[in-house]
């Protein structure tokens, strides 16, 4: 039985980052990463990546802060209303930030050679992974015993 309240990622992966919470879209994976982060339980992913790092640099919140209340146990309805506290942004604006960090790409060629990289390792002939939350998708689920 998974325990989302502690995951294991070596188990099973994080939510997508497509997943939304109060609209805002990586915030529920930024709080698995987190609650994983905390058990010792990452696996092979990284807490404070350049994704996460987006979420904080938008909603000007500390990375430090943010783990620090998550562990004390907070629910995602309690993280939520911790964030909202903190983010001035409107509605809009979050929503408007979110579906741009769901298209968001590779804007130059290194970008555009790990993605093709990617998908040669994993022998996946798809060309329809345009962004890094495509990227993300995909990888979770090759990860866990996915075929390409």
């Amino acid at each position: 039985m998974i325990n989302l309240s502690a995951p294991d990622f070596t188990q099973h992966p994080p939510r997508s980052t497509r997943v939304r919470l109060g609209g805002y879209a990586h915030l529920p994976r930024l709080l698995d990463k987190a609650r994983a982060h905390i058990g010792g339980k990452l696996g092979e992913y990284k807490w404070n990546c350049p994704l996460d790092k987006r979420f904080f640099s938008f909603t000007g919140i500390d990375a430090d802060a943010l783990l620090a209340e998550v562990k004390l146990g907070r629910s995602d309805v309690e993280m939520l209303a911790w964030v909202a506290a903190r983010d001035k942004h409107l509605t809009h604006e979050v929503i408007a930030w979110s579906a741009w960090l769901e298209q968001n790409g590779p804007g130059g060629a290194p970008g555009h050679e790990w993605i093709a990289s990617t998908l040669k390792n994993a022998g996946s002939g798809r060309d329809d992974i345009r962004s890094f939350a495509d990227m993300l998708d995909l990888d979770d689920y090759l990860s866990y015993g996915g075929k390409a």
